[in-house]
């Protein structure tokens, strides 16, 4: 009895320590993040960003999801040799400290203006879509992945009048998703994060003629059995789930990084959904197009995307099921 009791206290000290250290380990990230912030407030836009990127393709290889990294590109690419990876790597470090930096700039860098008579930072393909989307009395899902800066897809949708709703994922660190959540509602609009009950409120604004929007491309445990860069990975059913409910029109966005700190946005042409026998949206072979958008968007330029995402993992119950299957099929 009194040893059970030791124990359990024991636990409980362990975990309250555990839980305070990772408190100040992100107290401390975010304040080492806020005083990177104040320095690249101080230089001007192109510097910034420029100045970020080289540092971040300097310190990525020394951190743990560079391997990750590596061993994703690997799998996707394994027909390209080791130095052809590691630039591919670096390049999308560079692009993720872009990304990071340019959250203080949102203002700055959207300078899209449908009357203007010369290019800015932001030009935009797709604008019938953009206004047509906007104009319709009726539900739309716009899908985009972790490319480019795909944080100015919504600021560009607001530019034109399209009311939508962005699903997206708070980090984990407290600190950190408090700054870039008030950055974010400052000019994107509304804003739902992805926790228990988010696909019901997503189901709600569809049921009310609303638009959202939706990043596909990472692992959910649990998910659809799906490919990715033709190996099996886990995809999230939601999308095609409330394609079928509210047979609405899905459309595929993105943002590509130009030379010169310069942005292309794009909405291409809705989607051909596929169906079942009984003419309802195929939820299957709907996240799997998904998938295959996703990936041909990646391999026109694989250092846009966040390789260090471990989205070829599957879950433990499937891989078990996966493995026994396999040994049946071997004996």
């Amino acid at each position: 009895m009194i040893g059970d009791a030791f124990r359990k206290l024991r636990r409980d000290l362990a975990f309250r320590h555990g839980r305070r250290l990772r408190q100040f380990n992100y107290w401390l990230l975010a304040r080492a993040a806020m005083t990177m912030i104040w320095v690249l407030r101080l230089l001007p836009v192109d510097s910034a960003l420029n100045f970020a990127d080289r540092v971040a393709r300097r310190v990525g290889p020394w951190v743990g999801r560079h391997n990750v990294a590596v061993a994703n590109l690997r799998k996707a690419y394994p027909e390209k040799s080791d130095s052809e990876i590691q630039a591919i790597a670096s390049d999308m470090w560079g692009n993720m400290a872009r990304l990071a930096a340019e959250y203080i700039f949102l203002d700055a860098l959207f300078d899209y203006d449908p009357k203007a008579t010369k290019p800015g930072r932001v030009e935009v393909r797709g604008i019938d879509h953009f206004v047509e989307i906007a104009g319709e009395q009726k539900p739309h899902i716009i899908f985009t992945g972790h490319l480019g800066n795909f944080e100015l897809l919504p600021v560009a949708a607001a530019t034109f009048g399209m009311n939508i709703t962005a699903l997206f994922r708070p980090p984990n660190n407290p600190y950190l998703a408090d700054y870039i959540l008030s950055t974010r509602r400052s000019t994107m609009g509304s804003l739902l994060p992805s926790s228990t009950g988010a696909s019901f409120a997503l189901a709600a604004i569809l049921e009310k003629g609303g638009n959202i929007g939706v990043l596909v491309d990472q692992k959910f445990s649990g998910g659809l059995a799906t490919t990715f860069f033709g190996r099996p990975c886990e995809s999230n059913r939601v999308l095609g789930t409330l394609a079928r409910h509210y047979d609405c029109d899905v459309y595929p966005a993105r943002c590509m990084r130009l030379p010169g700190n310069r942005f292309r946005l794009e909405i291409e042409d809705k989607l051909t959904l596929p169906r079942t026998a009984g003419g309802s949206v195929d939820v299957h072979g709907t996240t799997q197009l998904l998938n295959d958008v996703v990936e041909r968007w990646v391999r026109e330029d694989p250092g846009q995307w966040m390789w260090f995402h471990k989205r070829w993992d599957i879950s433990g119950r499937r891989k078990k099921r996966r493995s026994a299957r396999q040994r049946g099929e071997a004996a």
